[in-house]
């Protein structure tokens, strides 16, 4: 599919498959590839649309540095424009947030929420990431790409040795957009949510985490548990940060759980 113009940006999108509308949100230095193990599976039930958020590879950026906001717009212009709403939004990491900031302020859009570990630090009182990422931000800003992205994997996100064991093509991508990290970190509102809007969302909303992912995640999907009026939690074993990729089959059985038990 050509390049889509939704709130103002022309965003890369792969639309595939047919049914109800599922939209998939990638995370921070990503694109719409990221979802390549479960896209062809999930279009078998649903249509399927992935694509890559702004500044990401394919798509455009704004003339100014974007802000989650701006993400969230973005959403729900490609919703709006495609014709799918309602949909399901399935959304990963940074994605997660984009996408449950999206349904509190347009719930219409939204059928229902697969949502993986969204880094809403902001909602903790200590939050150690933040010490992890200042040395990724200083390999940005001084062009060492490659340095920002393998030490984001292994410092942060993933833990060590997996920049290793990704595929060229997938560290490609992460290298290429580095720069928008960077531009998504100096949103001051990046990593925070107004919890009394959380409470007022009165769509379904599947929470997922991995056993295997970095420990602060586990108390954000806590909070927002308790918060949202209608939330399910579920554990994949053995998965991580990423399930759509270390753990593809049980990760598709998660979102097809989703929408077998949303009205």
């Amino acid at each position: 599919m050509p390049l889509l113009e939704a709130n103002g940006i022309r965003l890369m999108v792969d639309d595939a498959g047919a049914g109800e509308p599922l939209v998939l949100v990638h995370g921070s230095w990503d694109d719409r590839s990221v979802w390549g193990l479960v896209r062809d599976e999930l279009a078998r039930s649903f249509r399927v649309v992935a694509y890559d958020r702004r500044g990401h590879t394919d798509s455009e950026d704004g003339a100014e540095p974007g802000t989650r906001r701006d993400d969230e717009d973005d959403l729900a212009a490609l919703v709006e424009v495609l014709g799918a709403a309602p949909a399901y939004v399935v959304a990963n990491s940074f994605g997660s947030s984009i996408a449950l900031g999206m349904a509190v302020r347009a719930p219409e859009l939204v059928r229902g929420l697969c949502l993986h570990e969204p880094p809403l630090i902001g909602l903790l009182e200590d939050a150690p990431i933040g010490d992890a990422l200042g040395p990724v931000i200083d390999l940005i800003e001084t062009g060492e790409h490659t340095a920002a992205a393998q030490r984001f994997v292994d410092e942060v996100a993933l833990g060590p040795g997996a920049w290793e064991a990704m595929g060229p093509e997938d560290r490609a991508v992460m290298v290429r957009n580095a720069p928008t990290f960077a531009e998504e970190l100096r949103d001051p509102a990046a990593f925070g949510v107004d919890l009394d809007a959380v409470a007022a969302l009165q769509r379904p909303v599947l929470l997922t985490r991995g056993d295997r992912s970095p420990p602060f995640f586990e108390p954000i999907v806590d909070i927002l548990a308790s918060t949202l009026p209608r939330a399910e939690v579920r554990t994949i074993r053995g998965a991580g940060h990423v399930p759509h990729v270390t753990h593809p089959a049980e990760y598709v059985a998660v979102v097809r759980d989703l929408a077998a038990t949303t009205p």
